[in-house]
């Protein structure tokens, strides 16, 4: 049975609703030179239908064009169900349905009434099921014969449809546009990464390289939700979307989200200062510059991995949350465009000039694509495996830069033979280059270690194991390891060689104990370097530099200890007074020549320059204070005495506190 008006309302009701639907949606009337021809009372009756048109239907009315819509297509579906005649007759509903969304469409643009979807529940909810009607009837009418009957009613429907999913359009794009980023968002999301500028000209630089963070993390259980639409909005904008799929017009829903959204991230991503450089400005940039570049790069990847994009699909899924395959396409189109503009720029900086000072950001890179990987995980499926395979090639360009540098330290060391000796025997440059290298290397042990394995997984089967003489335990696997040997071996190789430039062999092992101790000290200063390579090889050069020490006593205070020998002074039983004069005349002149020779010799370490002096006044202190005491007496008081005993032994152990001074004039200022 039919549904029809309450009965008391019938008659009226049918009266009046005629006449109301003939003038909804009904164009207003216009002040031309044909309506001054119109009667008064057709005036009259005009402003009557105006003042219908800006009054809306009520409820009773809306809900019987809905009925008898509904009616209609569930007749004309089951037409074509039972395989009748695909032709139904097109009641006057439809008409009067496209009327009404018509006026509804008009009170949302009007300036009169400013109407906005969201603040009439009411007038929505209306409005969202008038359209879901006439979207099935046009997708009905467009499947009836093309007969003069439908093609009008078809031709009405969709221009009323297109007007107002024209203006569900506009309110997507102004609910999009909403979305507002926390100030947070401009600012760069300062990690605690490592220092990566390596410098190696002056002692200053051992300071320098000790990747100590500026900034403390932040706290990851407050990581703020991107994109910050409220709850609400999101659910007006999945309102529109779904309403505006069903109706058709999928494209212009998914061209208006798609525009917006890519100009959000376009916006967040400027706010970090980052933009897209082209390979040619990235080849012509000076490093100083590039690193700010690749600085500002990482803050956005890392930002685009642990909240953009997990974000971004966030929204996308709640949006289409109807229409999954919708929700993936646009967001791989997005995060695709993104990612590769983003890998474009890892690719960039790999095709710059190879220095080794860049291997430092290179490995920050390296860990910051290794770090945006995992969040790949968590895409559909249909971008997911390009976008890892397109990321795991850049990791890879990058890896290889890094070991290229890397193994670039052994070329360095064999190209450096220069056959100048460092004034003094002090640590030469190329010393302290490697070992800062070295050390900073090492505290990136475990990146290094893995890009070495990510690029030759078989390395450690095709070479030799490492095997210390003096290490019972077994033998160490790591490839860095290896590296890190083999650099070492060849710097001692080219300071042994270097060492030999000095004519004096006490300069000679003075050169070797500095460096010795420069190494040292950078091995205990680094954990990364003792864990690589053990303490046993560790103790071992320790044990070099002893051997050091001991052979610059040997060389340079043996003889002079000899004229203080008590033994060949005597002839006959007696102390011979020439004999003892050529001692004293002997030590005099040897200390003098040492004391003027070696106080301008340079031990820039404290604890070693302290070392030698103690354990050189350790063997002269009391071996000449022995030696004056016994033959003192044997000289004259007076003039005699002070020409061969012309120092004491106070004035020996001051003497020696002048030693590896790198001071010439020291030796002239205390006689002065």
């Amino acid at each position: 049975m039919e549904k029809t008006p309450p009965p008391e309302k019938s008659e009226s009701f049918s009266r009046n609703f005629n006449r109301r639907i003939a003038n909804l949606g009904s164009p207003r009337r216009t002040t031309d030179a044909t309506a001054d021809a119109k009667s008064e009372a057709e005036k009259h009756a005009d402003r009557e239908d105006e003042a219908f048109i800006e009054e809306p239907l009520s409820e009773s009315e809306t809900a019987f064009i809905l009925e008898e819509v509904d009616r209609f297509l569930a007749n004309s579906s089951h037409a074509r169900d039972d395989g009748s005649n695909l032709m139904v007759e097109i009641p006057s509903s439809v008409l009067s349905l496209c009327k009404m969304v018509d006026s509804m469409t008009s009170r949302f643009y009007s300036t009169k009434i400013p109407a906005k979807l969201g603040s009439d529940h009411d007038l929505d909810s209306s409005f969202f099921e008038a359209l879901n009607r006439i979207s099935k009837v046009a997708i009905k009418l467009s499947e009836f014969p093309s007969t003069t009957a439908s093609i009008p009613s078809l031709n009405r429907t969709t221009t009323s449809l297109q007007r107002a999913m024209s203006l569900l359009d506009e309110e997507f794009n102004a609910l999009l546009k909403e979305c507002k980023h926390r100030e947070s968002d401009s600012k760069f999301d300062k990690r605690a990464l490592k220092q990566s500028s390596f410098k190696s000209s002056n002692e200053s630089t051992d300071q320098h390289h000790s990747a100590v963070p500026e900034s403390s993390e932040p706290d990851s259980t407050k990581e703020e939700e991107f994109p910050s639409f409220s709850l609400e909005t999101i659910s007006k904008m999945k309102r529109i979307a779904e309403t505006m799929i069903c109706a058709g017009y999928e494209k212009e829903c998914c061209f208006s989200y798609s525009l917006l959204r890519q100009s959000s991230f376009k916006g967040i991503l400027n706010k970090y200062g980052y933009e897209n450089i082209s390979i040619d400005d990235i080849q012509k940039m000076q490093w100083e510059i590039l690193q700010s570049e690749i600085d500002k790069w990482m803050a956005v990847v890392n930002k685009c991995s642990s909240s953009l994009f997990p974000g971004e699909w966030k929204l996308c899924d709640a949006v289409f949350a109807d229409h999954p395959f919708i929700a993936h396409t646009l967001f791989s189109g997005l995060t695709r465009g993104i990612v590769i503009k983003l890998l474009n720029f890892a690719n960039a900086v790999v095709l710059t000039k190879r220095s080794a000072e860049k291997m430092f950001k290179l490995l920050d890179m390296y860990e910051t694509l290794r770090d945006l990987i995992p969040a790949f995980n968590g895409f559909p499926e249909n971008c997911r495996t390009e976008l890892i395979s397109e990321a795991e090639g850049a990791k890879r360009g990058i890896g290889e830069a890094i070991v290229g540098i890397f193994y670039d330290l052994e070329s360095s060391i064999k190209s450096d033979n220069a056959k100048i000796p460092v004034p003094g025997g002090a640590v030469h440059p190329l010393t302290r280059y490697i070992m800062n290298y070295l050390k900073y290397a090492c505290e990136y042990k475990e990146t290094l270690e893995q890009v070495l394995e990510f690029l030759d997984p078989k390395a450690e089967e095709n070479r030799p194991a490492i095997i210390d003489e003096n290490d019972d335990e077994s033998p160490r696997k790591s490839q860095l390891a290896y590296q890190v040997t083999m650099v070492m071996d060849l710097l001692d190789a080219n300071l042994a060689m270097r060492s030999k430039l000095y004519r004096d062999a006490s300069l000679r092992y003075i050169f070797l104990m500095n460096n010795g101790r420069y190494i040292f000290q950078k091995i205990k200063s680094s954990s990364g370097i003792t864990e690589l390579m053990g303490d046993r090889w560790c103790r071992k050069r320790s044990t070099n530099l002893r051997r050091y020490h001991k052979n610059y006593q040997r060389e340079t205070w043996s003889k002079v200890l000899q004229c203080l020998n008590h033994e060949g002074l005597q002839v006959n039983g007696k102390v011979s007074k020439p004999i003892l004069k050529e001692r004293f005349k002997s030590f005099n002149a040897m200390f003098d020549e040492i004391h003027k020779t070696q106080s301008s010799w340079v031990v820039s370490d404290d604890q070693l320059q302290s070392e030698l002096r103690i354990s050189v006044s350790a063997v002269m202190i009391p071996a000449y204070r022995s030696f004056v005491g016994r033959f003192k007496q044997y000289f004259d008081p007076g003039r005699q005495s002070e020409k061969y005993i012309k120092y004491q032994p106070e004035d020996i152990e001051g003497l020696i506190e002048d030693l590896f001074d790198g001071n010439t004039a020291s030796m002239s200022r205390r006689r002065t």
